[in-house]
């Protein structure tokens, strides 16, 4: 039961970070806001006082709603002398944001969070007894200094503890700021999905390191079913299971945002209603006061019946306190219309980056099943290629066999392992590791004495073959030159 129980880290690169996010975040809404979010979400206000923030020196304090998360890292940004690549740009084209969420399953983030306390999870329940446990707040502290140490504390600008939802995690906000104090998520995260693969890869086993004492273990890693000789069959059935339940979300949120433009369809025919009325009022504001000015300056003149003029001017003062009235209370309505409108849109665009992100997810489970028939693909068959090409080999002539001196397969042939196994240490970018073990088996020659590495736009594939490319020109007889690591 113990190894069912795993730590979540999960970094989503963003352009921004929108008001809306950070309301959510924070649960900076209004009491509209709160209605709908209680109403369509998994938020339950009975819980909302027992989210708290992470901040400087690894402070728990209670989430403070007075400055939203952009304002907060323009003020950093100010303060540090950094430019923000997007500032002045009509749509923000750089990924200035990295949006963390830490956690683990529930059941044990439960118990970490509450206690024995048990959670009424229906949709609506009172849980205001509820008692945050100090653990949850010492959990915290261990991911926010383990945010602090691999980013920078200066960059992690948001750290929000929610317990309010179904399962008690963290919103961490982090600026990628490289060691030239510039934004640059390629750098910090990862210039393309391989690279970003393989830090998120040592990013968990680090992390879990610290989640260990905490009884959450390490998720498995795709990168490695190949290895556990998970079956291809088990695998698809493993993905066809999670793109169901991507599928099923998708449609979920495809409904909520079919729900969510009826009602910003509705509330920008009330904002427009609203403003049309409030123009009509100020025209007739208009009217009455220059009637009343008339009138005033007949009295003063002595034009028409004193009297009645009193009268009229007085009837013009009646009227027009009404219109003001009238004015005041349609413009509050549009404020309060405009507020929700606001909150709909921002919602609906929230809305819009999950059904996005869960495709992505849905892509990338395709990609991840593709890649691992490919290798199955690939494993069976060069086995076959090299065993067919050692049977016929030996049948041909020496003039024919010649045809064949220096190339990767009749070497493959005849020291397969051998090369195989510098091409790994290759890989790994273990250079001298593999230097060692191609002299040490009697190679050590085709070297070269420019840097090697692997390429910042390279894919696997790519750098595979380069590498199994560079362990065949190793494993010659010595003679030529070692690689140099970058």
């Amino acid at each position: 039961m113990a190894n069912n129980i795993k730590q979540v880290m999960d970094i989503r690169p963003g352009k921004s970070m929108t008001t809306g996010q950070s309301d959510e975040h924070q649960r900076n809404w209004t009491e509209r806001g709160w209605e709908w979010a209680s109403k369509h979400g998994n938020y339950d206000r009975t819980r909302e006082r027992l989210n708290f923030e992470v901040i400087k020196g690894g402070k728990v304090v209670p989430v403070d709603k007075s400055k939203s998360i952009p304002d907060r890292m323009a003020e950093n940004l100010r303060e540090r002398s950094i430019k923000d690549p997007n500032a002045g740009l009509t749509e923000p084209k750089f990924r200035t944001v990295a949006n963390i969420i830490f956690g683990g399953s529930r059941e044990r983030m439960h118990e970490i969070a509450f206690g024995g306390q048990k959670v009424n999870l229906t949709h609506g329940a009172d849980n205001s007894h509820i008692r945050r446990n100090k653990d949850i707040e010492l959990w915290a502290q261990d991911v926010y200094r383990f945010a602090c140490d691999k980013w920078g504390e200066d960059n992690v600008i948001g750290f929000y503890v929610h317990l309010d939802e179904l399962n008690p995690h963290v919103h961490c906000t982090v600026i990628p700021v490289d060691e030239r104090n510039k934004i640059s998520f390629n750098k910090i995260f990862g210039g393309n999905i391989y690279d970003f693969k393989e830090r998120l890869f040592a990013l968990h086993d680090e992390l879990a390191k610290v989640n260990g004492k905490w009884g959450l273990n390490r998720g498995d890693s795709v990168s490695v079913t190949g290895t556990k000789h998970r079956t291809t069959e088990e695998y698809r059935r493993a993905l066809s299971r999670e793109c169901t339940a991507l599928e099923e979300q998708i449609g979920n949120d495809r409904e909520l945002l079919r729900q969510l433009h009826s009602d910003i369809r509705l509330a920008e025919k009330r904002v427009k209603g609203l403003s049309t009325m409030i123009a009509n009022q100020e025209q007739k504001k208009l009217e009455l006061e220059e009637e009343i000015r008339t009138v005033a300056t007949d009295l003063r003149t002595g034009k028409g019946d004193s009297e009645e003029l009193q009268k009229r001017i007085a009837k013009l003062d009646y009227e027009l306190q009404k219109v003001l009235e009238n004015l005041s209370d349609k413009r509050e309505k549009l404020a309060e219309a405009d507020c929700k409108l606001s909150e709909l849109k921002t919602l609906e665009a929230e809305s819009k980056d999950k059904v996005e992100s869960y495709r992505e997810e849905v892509r990338l489970a395709t990609y991840n099943l593709e890649n691992q028939v490919r290798y199955r693909l690939a494993e069976a068959m060069v086995g076959d290629i090299i065993r067919e090409f050692r049977t016929h080999f030996q049948s041909l002539g020496k003039e024919a066999q010649s045809v064949f001196d220096d190339s990767l397969i009749k070497d493959m042939a005849e020291r397969g392992e051998d090369i195989f196994k510098c091409a790994i240490y290759l890989f790994a970018n273990y250079v001298d590791l593999a230097t060692t073990f191609a002299e040490g088996h009697g190679g050590g020659g085709g070297g070269s004495d420019l840097p090697w590495g692997r390429k910042e736009d390279e894919d696997d594939r790519t750098w595979a073959r380069r590498c199994l490319q560079r362990a065949h020109r190793m494993m010659k007889p010595a003679g030529g030159k070692s690689v140099r690591k970058k």
